[in-house]
């Protein structure tokens, strides 16, 4: 685990380092602070800031981050969303891997009712990759708009470029700051206007940030600097009238939190106690088992997590059977009618297979697991220790379940099924065909499919590859995970109550 621990902080070291040295001195050497110094000067000093997605865009063809910081910070007390364009890759112009990490941020304000803060200066579309931009990029203006209709707070602060269709931004925040000299902000800029209408102009004319001040009014208002920005988007936060965040409380776990580096095996086949993954992360380590003695390849329970309730689901074998499925279903259900919010600690090779088992009725069971999943309207937080293939990936409330946080441990790994499985199961299937067909098999082939197959399915399968295409918020140190699940339950809080929970019927 240490060894991934470290493969894992070289990875990250990447995002920070943004768009390498030449473009961060050639950035400094104009005044500017970088993207990372200006969310460390916005929030509150020594308060935790729970960065999301820092390997987005990992194993692609584009820098590891997105181009983009986004995370949760306390500003004035009040806990926000954050998103902080790098000017030092490519001029901070939006990937698709920009877009996708944007839109997931702008969700998390929406469902935890988080005030937005943009730290502007972007170039707007990476033109290369507009095909893939241009058509969704339009939810980022949407999701402005609904944040506001909503009541929660937007705020803009322009540092530079704002430009094109990155000017709705500011266009579409409840509050907006620029920078003197710095920041510009136009649909269109000087060549493009003498292009289009014959229009001498300069840029502080068409959308300096004086200009706005004083003249358009978009601009409400004019930082001398960058600090001063800084300064005035604190004072607009703390003049919102938000609930301050409570301190986080609740006693430490009797058990040493290093001790989570041994847990998961390296072999994801031997099978581990969550129990004692639990014991390192919830308050006093108490845990009050729910039907320990049922379905015990599921362990189930109640908490508190730095003095917040919570419910429990841990697989402890990897492979869901009937009764860990119904074992499950009620205690979702239990859950909700106490209004209590669910935290997955994913380990699961999927749901039981085989004729005794189909006969037993393990869709149906399977089935009303989801179900429970799908249709629970309480927070749910899910950590992926180890194995997450196949349907136990979905009952364990997996990304397309929309948790309102996912994170993943080094160890992790995600994909329909294990790669020799994946593998084999195409061997059958070709070997069936050949036979269909009345032809020798050939078996030279058949091992070098299985090998290519394998080797695929591994490397798409692994902690940072879907961490780099935002199938999580961030692959985490196992120690970190009471304090980001703590941080992750205090966001959680800022919402209102969820509605109560309507399940679709149970096949009984």
């Amino acid at each position: 685990m240490l060894a991934k621990l470290a493969d894992l902080g070289a990875e990250q070291a990447k995002a920070v380092a943004g768009g390498g040295a030449k473009y961060v001195e050639r950035h400094r050497a104009r005044g500017k602070l970088l993207a990372r110094e200006r969310v460390e000067l916005l929030v509150d000093p020594d308060s935790p800031f729970l960065e999301l997605s820092p390997l987005a865009a990992w194993g692609t063809d584009f820098p590891v981050g997105g181009s983009v910081v986004t995370g949760i910070g306390v500003v004035e007390g009040v806990e926000c969303v954050i998103v902080a364009s790098d000017p030092t890759v490519r001029g901070g112009s939006s990937n698709p891997w920009t877009l996708r990490k944007s839109l997931r941020a702008s969700d998390i304000a929406l469902e935890n009712h988080l005030p937005l803060i943009n730290l502007v200066e972007s170039g707007g579309a990476d033109l290369p990759t507009q095909k893939e931009i241009f058509i969704p990029g339009g939810q980022v203006f949407r999701d402005l708009t609904r944040l506001s209709a909503a009541g929660i707070p937007t705020i803009a602060l322009v540092f530079g470029n704002s430009t094109a269709g990155g000017a709705y931004v500011p266009g579409l925040s409840d509050h907006v700051v620029m920078v003197k000299d710095r920041a510009k902000v136009f649909l269109g800029g000087p060549p493009l206007v003498k292009m289009a209408t014959g229009e001498e102009s300069d840029d502080e004319s068409l959308g300096g940030a004086e200009m706005h001040a004083r003249v358009s009014g978009l601009a409400d208002h004019l930082a001398a600097d960058e600090h001063d920005a800084l300064r005035i988007g604190r004072r607009i936060v703390r003049r919102l009238n938000r609930r301050r965040v409570p301190a986080l409380s609740g006693p430490p776990p009797v058990y040493d939190e290093d001790e989570l580096l041994g847990i998961v095996p390296e072999d994801l086949k031997i099978p581990f106690d969550p129990r004692e993954v639990i014991a390192r992360i919830v308050d006093g380590s108490e845990f009050d088992e729910f039907k320990p003695l049922y379905g015990a390849g599921l362990v189930t329970g109640w908490a508190e997590l730095h003095g917040r309730p919570v419910g429990v689901l841990a697989n402890a074998r990897g492979v869901l059977f009937s009764e860990e499925s119904q074992k499950a279903a009620q205690f979702i259900q239990l859950a909700n009618a106490s209004r209590t919010p669910l935290v997955f600690l994913q380990n699961t090779t999927g749901y039981m297979v085989g004729k005794q088992y189909e006969q037993g009725g393990i869709i149906k069971h399977g089935a009303m697991m989801i179900n429970a999943v799908a249709n629970s309207t309480v927070p749910h937080l899910t950590v992926v220790m180890g194995a997450s293939y196949g349907a136990g990936n979905y009952g364990m409330c997996g990304r397309a379940y929309s948790p309102r946080f996912l994170f993943s441990w080094p160890s992790a790994k995600s994909a329909v099924m294990g790669p020799a499985q994946l593998a084999g199961v195409l061997s059958i299937v070709g070997r069936a065909a050949a036979q269909a067909r009345g032809q020798a098999y050939d078996e030279e082939a058949d091992a070098a499919m299985r090998q290519m197959v394998e080797a695929q399915i591994e490397a798409e399968s692994l902690a940072f590859f879907l961490s780099g295409r935002l199938y999580d918020d961030g692959v985490i140190d196992p120690r970190d995970t009471r304090t980001v699940l703590g941080l992750c339950l205090s966001a959680i809080g800022n919402a209102p109550a969820p509605a109560p929970a309507g399940f679709g019927v149970f096949r009984m």
